[in-house]
């Protein structure tokens, strides 16, 4: 993406939608001038520009609920840009993960499946680290070298034991997926993929003889 390509409207806004990396969940939408998009791109964390008080803001500076951004994404059109992050926090003032938590219509759905998930995960982990693409979280860390992704996971599973003691189900799970998120992304630096896991774990639970 470049930022010559995004198409501001009028006000020189243009609509941002922000989504979960991991979960593939919306979480909230707001909106971003030219200056608050070069801020994210430079610090790594979502930044927007609100209307009513006419000035840059950065998501969770008072709150602390940060987003970590891993891509900027440009839609077809241009008029409209995806921040997908890595949550630090709740996006939404109530509290909530998201700020989409009110269904107008709703239908029963099976839930997604691991095995489908963390293939396509992984597939995108690859995909960055042969791409490097600018503003991308993936080449940003690998940039940043092994100890920097050893010293996330360090991070991540120290949430994950904060989550379980706490017993919130709601915590456990976001970080639970953090975790696993940087697991699979140190597999991948590190020439491993999810199906070198899955051998392993075969290979330990094969049933023993007699």
């Amino acid at each position: 993406m470049r930022l010559d390509d995004v198409r501001f409207d009028e006000r020189g806004l243009v609509p941002v939608v922000m989504q979960d990396a991991n979960s593939g969940e919306v979480l909230t939408l707001a909106w971003a001038n030219r200056e608050a998009i070069e801020k994210t791109l430079e610090t790594g964390y979502a930044h927007f520009y609100s209307r009513s008080r006419q000035k840059l803001w950065k998501k969770g500076e008072q709150s602390g609920n940060l987003q970590e951004v891993v891509e900027v994404v440009l839609d077809c059109d241009g008029d409209a840009v995806l921040y997908r992050v890595l949550p630090h926090g709740p996006a939404c003032h109530t509290g909530r993960h998201s700020c989409f938590h009110n269904p107008i219509k709703t239908r029963s759905e099976a839930s997604p499946e691991l095995g489908a998930v963390t293939a396509q995960v992984f597939a995108t982990i690859e995909a960055r680290l042969r791409e490097l693409p600018e503003g991308s979280y993936v080449a940003r860390l690998h940039r940043e070298g092994l100890d920097r992704i050893l010293k996330k996971i360090a991070e991540e599973a120290g949430e994950v034991i904060l989550a379980a003691k706490n017993r919130d189900k709601d915590e456990l799970r976001w970080e639970a997926a953090d975790l696993y998120f940087h697991l699979l992304f140190v597999l991948a630096e590190l020439g491993l993929d999810p199906t070198d896991l899955a051998a392993e774990l075969a290979r330990r639970h094969r049933p023993r003889p007699g």
